[in-house]
């Protein structure tokens, strides 16, 4: 059913033509916001195009770019003529580039993993904080986080360049939170565990791991979460029903935050 909680809002995801963004996008293109949705892939731009509908447009770039954002907001002003919320989902693992244990990582691994995942959010972040200033508005920004900030896994889920890189987002969010708390600007964090994403492709594949998930996110049968189930989350913290909430961290984990995920027979 439809839902009115968005509407006449601007939404400006970064890393939404895919997965866990846009999913969020079309949640709140339900919930009545239009939406600009950014990502780097140019097939994926154009079947996130089509996804969305009127209620959306596309902007094809790379978040790591300081750039990037600043014209994607550039562009939800100039087609919708507003902007109001901004949700900083682009990043991933570093484990191609090198991250790993830390006797193990690369310089590569340190430089690339903290470019796409903690550096990429302070430019959106930046962006759209210059924007609302400007603007003169209230707004609201919603940066992905990971429960591999505070729960670490140790023997799945080791990148530990990643880690800090989410660990700091929790940090930089808190910070600007309070800072920007007299302007009405607010920042907040979602924190999933293992989704079903591109990303997670190495995890969902393996048999072993998917008997930790089982264990370590036991809700809805033990499941790896779906970009679906962040949903509901996005659409409060970017909407009028959060107006009261900054500076939060929120963990949509499976109940990852709360449980060993000790192997055993089954």
């Amino acid at each position: 059913m439809k839902h009115s909680l968005l509407e006449g809002r601007v939404v400006v995801v970064i890393g939404g033509t895919t997965g866990l963004g846009l999913s969020a996008a079309q949640a709140c293109a339900e919930a009545g916001a239009n939406v600009v949705v950014c990502g780097r892939n140019p097939d994926s731009a154009q079947q996130a195009e089509s996804v969305l509908g009127t209620a959306g447009r596309v902007h094809v770039g790379d978040a790591t770019l300081s750039s990037t954002s600043a014209d994607a907001i550039q562009l939800a002003l100039d087609t919708f003529g507003r902007f109001d919320a901004l949700y900083h989902v682009a990043g991933g693992s570093g484990r191609k580039f090198g991250d790993g244990p830390l006797h193990e990582i690369s310089d590569e691994g340190v430089e690339a993993t903290l470019r796409l995942n903690l550096e990429s959010l302070i430019y959106s972040n930046r962006a759209a904080v210059k924007a609302f200033l400007n603007l003169g508005v209230e707004g609201t920004v919603l940066n992905m986080g990971s429960v591999l900030a505070w729960s670490p896994s140790p023997q799945f889920f080791a990148t530990h360049v990643y880690a800090a890189a989410k660990a700091g987002i929790i940090g930089f969010t808190k910070s600007c939170a309070a800072y920007y708390a007299r302007h009405n600007i607010r920042f907040n964090v979602i924190a999933p565990g293992l989704v079903e994403t591109p990303m997670a492709k190495r995890a969902a594949g393996d048999e072993e791991i998917l008997r930790f998930i089982r264990r370590k996110q036991p809700l809805a049968g033990g499941r790896i979460g779906l970009p679906e189930d962040l949903d509901a989350a996005v659409v409060f913290f970017l909407s009028d029903a959060s107006r009261y909430v900054t500076g939060q961290v929120l963990a949509v984990d499976g109940g990852w935050s709360v449980s060993e995920g000790i192997a055993s027979d089954e």
